[in-house]
């Protein structure tokens, strides 16, 4: 920090925006830092040439603390599982979406597990469009662990949570208890023998409402 640097030569970096201010010595970089009235931190220093930040030690030292009692806190979360279909109704969709993010705000990481029912398996783009939506919908508590896979009648996908810090919610914290509503998915596939689920669209309904540039439902006038 400050005159303990020893490197001739050092890449400044402002600590509130991130931005890169440029390659200067560290007699320069003190300079610009005591004129804020802030000091230089080393963050890098085995980068060439090393990175330091224009930040308060206070601050920074606050921020690596927090950063790892969250590590600390993810290494102990569990995984929890969410089931879709891929006809999934817009009101059951933001219910998972809700405890997606409670889950992931406890530091639990998600495998989330899109299921296939008999000519549904005929359209498995749907089901993509649908894993992908729900990255997006929790990229602000989340980032993909792996990727969305399909193995027979099912796409899977892990998400781990991000920093507790850094994380967003973008839907309400849900109000009730999780229960699965979604059935085997070696259920028999004939789909007129089995009881539709009551939030359900049909899959023409899908098919014929599909939007060509995100894959979710057109609203119906």
């Amino acid at each position: 920090m400050n005159d303990r640097i020893r490197a001739p030569r050092i890449r400044v970096v402002d600590g509130n925006t991130d931005q890169q201010i440029g390659i200067m010595t560290p007699q320069e970089a003190i300079q610009i830092a005591r004129s804020r009235g802030l000091d230089v931190v080393e963050v890098a220093p085995e980068a060439k040439p090393p990175v330091c930040k224009i930040i308060s030690y206070g601050k920074w030292k606050y921020e690596q603390s927090k950063h790892q009692k969250d590590k600390g806190k993810q290494k102990g979360g569990k995984v929890k599982e969410m089931k879709f279909r891929i006809n999934i109704s817009p009101h059951d969709y933001t219910t998972k979406m809700q405890h997606a993010e409670e889950f992931l705000d406890e530091s639990n990481k998600l495998r989330v597990v899109c299921q296939f029912r008999g000519r549904e398996m005929a359209h498995p783009e749907i089901g993509m469009r649908l894993m992908n939506r729900v990255i997006e919908d929790l990229k602000t508590m989340a980032h993909v662990d792996m990727i969305p896979k399909q193995a027979g009648r099912a796409i899977s996908m892990t998400l781990s949570p991000i920093a507790q810090h850094l994380r967003h919610r973008k839907f309400e914290k849900p109000k009730v208890a999780y229960v699965e509503d979604v059935g085997d998915e070696d259920d028999d596939d004939d789909e007129d023998e089995r009881t539709p689920h009551v939030h359900t669209l049909s899959m023409d309904e899908i098919l014929s409402h599909m939007e060509e540039d995100d894959g979710r439902p057109k609203r119906r006038h």
